[in-house]
C-alpha cells in the first residue's frame, strides 16, 4: 500500500473511533414513566443516594413488597426496617468489608475477569432517608405508581430463583443487609452504576448509559429530569 492510501486509511479509523467514542458518550436511553409524578398521590418517595463512587437507592419497603413473586419473598428473609437500601455489586468485593487498599487486587479481577457472580443487596433501614448522607450527594425522587411498579419489576427481574425462591448469597456478621444471587455479570462494561441507571430508567429518568460509569452521572440524570420536567409543567 502505498503513503498516501495508508495516511488516508489511518485518518479514515481515527476519524471512525471518534465517532464511536462521541456516540456513547451521547448514547441516551428515554424512560418510559412520567417523572416527576407531580401532585400524584400515589406517588412513591425514593432517594438516591452517592458516595462518590458506587450509589444506592433507599425505597419504602411497603411498596416494594406489594408486587409480591420472588423480591416479597427475599424482603421476608430480610430484617425488619420501614426502607431499604438497595443496590447491586460483585458477589465477593462488593460483600467484603474489609480495607479497600488489601483488596485492590480482587477489585481488579471483579473489573476486568469475564463471568464473575453478582449479588442484590437489600438493607433494612429504620429511620429518615432523606438524612443519609451529604445533601449534595442525595436525590428525592417521586416516582409515579407505574413508574415505581416498572422499577420494581426491573429489580426482581436481577433476582436468581432457580427454583422459584431468592438465592441468599451472603449476610455478613453484625449486619442487617442481605445479599441475594443475582443472574447479571459484573464487569467494566456493567457495573453497580450501570445497574442503578437501569432502576432510575424503569422509574421513568432518562439516563445516559455509557456515562453511569460514574456515580455522579446518576445525580445529574435526576437533576436534569427534574429541570426537563419543570419547564413542562409537571
Amino acid at each position: 500500500m502505498r503513503r498516501p492510501e495508508l495516511s488516508s486509511l489511518i485518518l479514515i479509523c481515527a476519524a471512525a473511533l471518534m465517532g464511536f467514542a462521541a456516540a456513547l458518550m451521547s448514547w441516551t436511553r428515554a424512560g418510559e414513566a412520567p417523572f416527576p409524578a407531580g401532585r400524584d398521590e400515589a406517588a412513591v418517595t425514593a432517594y438516591l443516594l452517592d458516595n462518590g463512587f458506587h450509589t444506592d437507592l433507599a425505597v419504602p419497603r411497603a411498596a416494594l413488597a406489594e408486587g409480591g413473586g420472588t423480591l416479597a419473598q427475599a424482603l421476608a428473609r430480610t430484617p425488619p426496617g420501614d426502607w431499604v437500601l438497595v443496590g447491586w455489586g460483585d458477589a465477593r468485593f462488593y460483600v467484603d468489608q474489609s480495607p479497600i487498599q488489601n483488596r485492590l487486587a480482587d477489585g481488579a479481577r471483579a473489573f476486568f475477569a469475564p463471568g464473575n457472580a453478582s449479588v442484590v443487596m437489600l438493607d433494612p433501614y429504620q429511620g429518615d432517608p432523606a438524612r443519609l448522607g451529604a445533601a449534595e450527594r442525595r436525590r428525592t425522587l417521586r416516582l409515579s405508581p407505574q413508574g415505581f411498579a416498572a422499577l420494581r419489576d426491573r429489580l426482581e427481574a436481577s433476582l436468581a430463583a432457580p427454583d422459584g425462591a431468592p438465592v441468599l448469597a451472603a449476610a455478613r456478621a453484625g449486619d442487617d443487609a442481605r445479599f441475594f444471587a443475582s443472574v447479571e455479570t459484573f464487569w467494566v462494561g456493567h457495573l453497580c452504576n450501570h445497574w442503578t441507571a437501569g432502576l432510575l430508567n424503569a422509574g421513568g429518568v432518562t439516563v445516559r448509559p455509557f456515562r453511569a460509569i460514574v456515580s455522579a452521572e446518576l445525580l445529574a440524570a435526576v437533576d436534569r429530569a427534574s429541570l426537563d420536567s419543570a419547564g413542562q409543567g409537571a
